[in-house]
């Protein structure tokens, strides 16, 4: 949710020509039959700027897996069965489902395929994830959000918990391939985005479905929500961990496809390298903020007071950063306020 510097369309090679020119145009980009023979079908995310899902039909020798079906609703369904049937199948077709991870623009249409006897697949972390307790309201409290503005984001929290989006049936741990005869797709496990978002290895295809974790142009939200973790060190380690597969060409979940996952992760490491240097600037100006002060006075893509509910995720991605510095000394936080060390001045 924070802005990319330019740089980030030099760098790449843009591979998704139609994708590219639709979301220069805010249209919806075409249903195409890729490397492999996998399948691109975009799936309609209602009132979002992020317009569409790319879900992936990836065939074998008897079914297909759907990987990360979408938004639930009427347009995104028949958008997806529309998808279906330009690749030659049907709802009876489907074997299985695979979520990169549990967000509601991901997992929402799972529970769809599932309701017809299809399996669905997600790391461990996300069946956790799906199972969370507390309230947003004291999440959002407790990091001192004034309380005008709780009644509203608190709300958009609840959007993620999805309490009747479909359980796994198939747990997929890092290396572990995905149940579809004729094909060998791996599970590479890249947390960061979420505690347990995945991206798929296919190297027949000679591609990597990337999810969120790696997109073209977008840099990821990385939140904090679980005390106790740091996402943004498991990001960055994560990034790494595509960057040694750049050879392969790039199937996001949003945008449009492209060669150059090495010369991605590398912005993608500066963007958050620039966004701690402008945390820790932040907090020696205003001396000890809290989280929502420190948020509201960074760089968005948006200005602050135009960000509406994104502002939870800003919330979350500050905290991030944060536990990130405290972790390596630059920054201390108290839980309530964020100060710099005494011993850096």
């Amino acid at each position: 949710m924070a802005p990319m510097t330019r740089a980030a369309d030099d760098a790449i090679v843009v591979t998704g020509i139609a994708q590219r020119e639709a979301w220069r145009t805010r249209a919806l980009p075409p249903v195409e039959r890729l490397a492999g023979g996998i399948w691109s079908v975009p799936v309609p995310i209602p009132h979002n700027p992020l317009r569409y899902t790319l879900s992936y039909l990836i065939p074998g020798d008897d079914g297909l897996v759907v990987v990360d079906p979408g938004w639930a609703s009427d347009e995104g369904w028949a958008a997806l069965r529309a998808g279906l049937v330009a690749a030659g199948a049907g709802d009876g077709d489907v074997l299985g489902v695979v979520v990169t991870h549990v967000h509601a623009d991901h997992h929402g249409l799972s529970k769809a395929f599932q309701d017809q006897g299809a399996w669905v697949a997600m790391h461990p972390e996300e069946r956790d994830a799906l199972t969370l307790s507390g309230s947003p309201a004291d999440w959002l409290r407790a990091h001192h959000v004034p309380e005008e503005e709780i009644a509203v984001l608190a709300g958009t929290i609840g959007k993620h918990r999805m309490a009747a989006a479909a359980q796994p049936d198939v747990l997929l741990g890092d290396g572990d391939l995905i149940p579809l005869a004729g094909r060998r797709v791996r599970t590479v496990w890249t947390p960061g985005h979420t505690p347990g978002h995945i991206c798929l290895l296919e190297p027949d295809a000679g591609v990597l479905l990337t999810g969120d974790h790696l997109l073209p142009r977008i840099s990821p939200n990385i939140g904090l929500q679980r005390p106790g973790s740091s996402p943004l060190e498991s990001f960055l380690e994560s990034l790494d961990r595509v960057a040694a597969h750049d050879e392969l060409e790039a199937f996001p979940a949003h945008e449009y496809r492209f060669r150059g996952i090495a010369a991605r992760a590398r912005q993608l490491r500066v963007h958050h390298e620039e966004r701690c240097d402008e945390i820790v600037a932040a907090v020696q100006r205003l001396e000890r903020p809290t989280i929502w002060q420190l948020a509201a006075s960074l760089t968005w893509s948006r200005p602050w007071d135009e960000i509406g509910p994104m502002r939870v995720g800003a919330i979350a991605e500050t905290m991030a950063h944060v536990r990130y510095l405290a972790d390596r000394g630059a920054l201390h936080w108290s839980g309530e306020h964020v100060t710099r060390p005494a011993t850096l001045g």
